[in-house]
């Protein structure tokens, strides 16, 4: 298949980093605890600017927060928050900082009581993807369960809006087009 053959999502558009997201990561079930945390963290990050701002500092993103590992995140002190507000490679905002630092914490506590983040998401899903209507929402009814539930456990920046495109990268819905090559590949 030719690269002028391949329909994507209209939203892709065609800047390469983008494209690369698209048809290697969006939408594709991700089932790894630490990879669905960063992955919530990183949409947080996104509240008010747009995707590929966040994908273009992604791999700052990774090296400022230690590759997203919430044993190490959940260290952080007031003093990191500080060395990171002073670091291009990310969205330098104070509350999206702390935000990640706690939501580390609250990943941690519940391991620590035996609940699986991957288990705890999917099971709130239904325990499977999705499929996407065709109409794409900013929000709907599940998001809104799941984004108060996070809330109730402390998280920040997961509001029905972020956590819908959220579950939208993550695979647990699947709102790929109808002529996308990959509203199908799972």
């Amino acid at each position: 298949m030719t690269e002028k053959m391949i329909h994507r999502c209209n939203w892709v558009g065609d800047d390469p980093l983008m494209i690369a997201y698209h048809d290697t990561e969006w939408g594709k079930p991700e089932r790894d605890s630490r990879a669905l945390w960063e992955a919530l963290m990183l949409d947080g990050f996104q509240a008010g600017l747009s995707w590929l701002i966040i994908l273009r500092k992604r791999e700052g993103f990774r090296k400022a927060f230690k590759n997203f590992d919430p044993r190490k995140v959940a260290l952080f002190t007031e003093k990191d928050i500080d060395r990171l507000m002073l670091d291009p490679g990310i969205v330098r905002a104070r509350a999206k900082i702390a935000a990640t630092i706690a939501g580390a914490r609250i990943y941690l506590a519940m391991q620590q009581t035996g609940e699986d983040f991957s288990d705890y998401v999917w099971n709130l899903a239904g325990g499977k993807p999705i499929q996407g209507t065709g109409t794409v929402p900013a929000s709907t009814p599940l998001s809104e369960k799941i984004s108060k539930d996070l809330k109730k456990r402390g998280f920040k920046f997961v509001g029905p809006t972020i956590t819908y495109a959220w579950m939208q990268a993550v695979g647990i819905v699947n709102d790929h087009a109808a002529i996308c090559f990959r509203h199908s590949i799972r």
